[in-house]
């Protein structure tokens, strides 16, 4: 990690309570710098659900403004600490989803439209509760794209260790003081999801486990937050809205939104600066999720986010590298213990082997359209890092890791135990033993 000269304008600690539109990229508002070695506090609004019944929120979630970091330009990239997350919201609501015909153009998500008035990203008021609560600003019409097929709403306790889904009366009166009961944000605009107060599933118990869906740096290019993926993102690919883009643009990405239940309190996150600056941002945190966000969403919630940042100069990736805290790693992808290295070197010798060979586990991110497309994507990307051929890597992902799904239908980590030597090289190998001690 770099320590690079501090300068006037970078502060210690930057602290963060404003939200995008929806649009990342280098036209977002900067709200401030952070030294190297800085922390950034945030105090977050949900994602998924709020925004994308919030035609107003163009990118269909909504994420905090970027904060730069002193010194990083495009080629570096930067460590992110995750230090705390913590729920603040009391309940939220979420299910599977379907689509409104007429309320959009191309896209549910980053192209919202009035299915009467015509109106693109339209403001809207609130009246009553329900689906048909949110309408159009203009002439009244409901507004929301997205229903539930099936959908629940989830009180939590006070320590935020559990979640119970509730029933319709509870339900209802969550909707009836929704935004307090979200613990929106001041600055937020969403209209929170707790309005249409689903109710399918009820008494079904889950643990809380918070984590970010939104972690990273802004995109080279200006994108709808919930597209800084392979995945979302292919879908702006010949888009008949004004948010389309060419696949040279969508390879300025930074897959910045990736649902990996791992990207939790603990966790270090590197991320690729492709602006100067790089601009951390952040949202969408999850109370909750199992591998796969099968449902398409999960618990949305407020909450406080605590960051600590490194700049690591030269280190020129494409997308994501997460060291994720041991107990999510791969049962193969685990450090070895003392006791196995003094094994390993017994049976190393036994055979020829002059020494077992000295590893830390790397978790790097891949995405695409489809799960094939992200799997590739994370190996290629694994052996530009450390300097190997693929088949090398998917190997080394066989025998001492694995290949997880963050999100369907296309975010990917491909883990495994990499080569002290190679991550030595890449300037990797400190933050690696921090995480997880000695090789």
């Amino acid at each position: 990690m770099a320590t690079t000269e501090r300068t006037a304008t970078a502060a210690e600690t930057v602290f963060v309570d404003r939200f995008t539109d929806g649009i990342i990229g280098p036209s977002a508002e900067v709200v401030g710098t952070v030294r190297d070695g800085g922390h950034i506090v945030a105090n977050t609004a949900p994602g998924c659900w709020g925004p994308m019944i919030t035609p107003s929120i163009k990118g269909g979630h909504e994420v905090t403004l970027p904060v730069a970091v002193e010194g990083a330009e495009p080629g570096d990239a930067i460590a992110i600490r995750i230090r705390d997350i913590t729920v603040t919201s009391l309940a939220t609501s979420s299910g599977n989803d379907r689509f409104v015909d007429g309320r959009f153009n191309g896209d549910p998500y980053c192209a919202k439209v009035c299915a009467n008035c015509g109106t693109a990203d339209e403001a809207t008021v609130v009246e009553g509760i329900g689906e048909d609560s949110v309408r159009c600003a203009n002439c009244g019409a409901p507004a929301a794209p997205f229903a539930f097929t099936n959908g629940y709403t989830i009180a939590f306790d006070d320590d935020r260790h559990l979640g119970v889904t509730v029933g319709k009366d509870q339900a209802e009166v969550f909707a009836h003081d929704a935004a307090r009961y979200a613990a929106l944000p001041g600055n937020s605009v969403q209209n929170p999801i707790l309005l249409f107060a689903p109710h399918d599933l009820v008494g079904v118990v889950a643990r809380l486990r918070p984590f970010m869906g939104q972690l990273g740096t802004m995109p080279g290019v200006d994108l709808p937050d919930s597209h800084n993926a392979g995945d979302f993102g292919a879908f702006l690919l010949g888009a008949p809205h004004s948010r389309a883009v060419t696949p040279e643009q969508l390879a300025l990405r930074t897959d910045g939104h990736m649902d990996i239940d791992a990207v939790r309190a603990g966790a270090v996150l590197i991320c690729p600066v492709k602006i100067p600056g790089g601009g951390v941002y952040m949202g969408d945190m999850h109370a909750l999720q199992g591998d796969g966000e099968i449902a398409g969403h999960t618990c949305d919630v407020a909450g406080t986010v605590t960051l600590q940042v490194h700049l690591i100069k030269g280190l020129a990736i494409d997308g994501p590298i997460l060291l994720p805290v041991p107990e999510d790693l791969p049962f193969l992808a685990a450090p070895l213990t003392d006791a196995e290295r003094e094994r390993a070197t017994a049976l190393a010798a036994r055979w020829g082997v002059a020494e077992p060979e000295d590893s830390l586990p790397i978790s790097v991110v891949g995405t695409g359209p489809d799960m094939n497309s992200a799997i590739d994507n994370g190996l290629q990307r694994a052996a530009d890092l450390l300097g190997m051929e693929v088949p090398e890597v998917k190997n080394r992902a066989t025998i001492s890791g694995a290949i997880e799904i963050g999100r369907a239908p296309g975010v990917v980590q491909v883990t495994f135990r990499a080569p002290t030597a190679a991550l030595e090289r890449v300037g990797l190998a400190e933050l690696a033993r921090e995480q997880y001690g000695r090789s």
